[in-house]
């Protein structure tokens, strides 16, 4: 009975040992893991030629997230932001800044050439008078607001909307100067328009046509092309 005590006694002692060994080990080797790119630190460690690394710290830095399903851990990382999907977003929408920039400047084309239809409409003169101060107030905002646009443009779908709303600028400042500049020569009575003329007027048709489309392809964010605009 004393010997098997003792024999217990013995097997409890190195079992300690071990334990207190394998501590000591631990201990020795425990060191840090840092993510490029990212900040935190998750603890490692190693043992017998392995490295074990705190799962949870390791989704914490990352910006990860952990789930368990039964007998396994399924840690999910987030997509790097020069993934394939993440271009192929760049590539198919709008920016925020320049989507918010490009509506605001089609709001400013609108806004000049519902003014500069209802002048032709009536005829009015539009040298140093009131008419055509207004013409030119409209246009400044008008102008403020594509370069605004233009400086807020990050993305290819940026670029290639910015340069459809530069041709909606440019056909509705050709159709302003073509106006301007038959007037300086003729009478009002000449120059006024009914609605049906204007709506004739292939021109300004384009340009109405153009406008509506803009409008409609900067709020949903995509881009998307269409020859009325070109």
């Amino acid at each position: 009975m004393l010997h098997m005590m003792k024999h217990k006694a013995v097997i409890f002692g190195a079992v300690l040992l071990m334990l207190a060994m394998a501590m000591a080990q631990s201990q020795r080797d425990r060191e840090a893991l840092s993510v490029q790119g990212y900040q935190g630190e998750a603890s490692v460690i190693r043992y017998q030629g392995r490295v074990f690394v705190d799962a949870q710290a390791l989704a914490q830095i990352t910006n990860g997230s952990l789930s368990f399903e039964k007998n396994r851990i399924i840690l999910t990382l987030p997509a790097p932001e020069g993934s394939s999907s993440s271009a192929d977003a760049h590539r198919s929408g709008f920016s925020r800044p320049f989507m918010k920039a490009a509506i605001e400047a089609m709001a400013s084309i609108r806004e000049w050439g519902g003014t500069l239809q209802t002048i032709v409409l009536n005829g009015y003169p539009v040298g140093n008078t009131t008419a055509g101060n207004t013409i030119m107030a409209f246009q400044g905002r008008a102008a403020d607001s594509v370069a605004l646009a233009s400086a807020a443009a990050s993305t290819d779908s940026d670029y290639r909307g910015l340069e459809l709303l530069k041709n909606e600028f440019n056909n509705v400042q050709a159709w302003a100067d073509g106006y301007a500049k038959a007037r300086s020569s003729l009478s009002a009575a000449d120059l006024s328009m009914s609605e049906s003329q204007l709506n004739n007027d292939s021109e300004a048709q384009k340009i109405i046509h153009c406008g509506q489309f803009l409008a409609r392809m900067f709020a949903s964010g995509n881009f998307q092309d269409e020859a009325v605009c070109h």
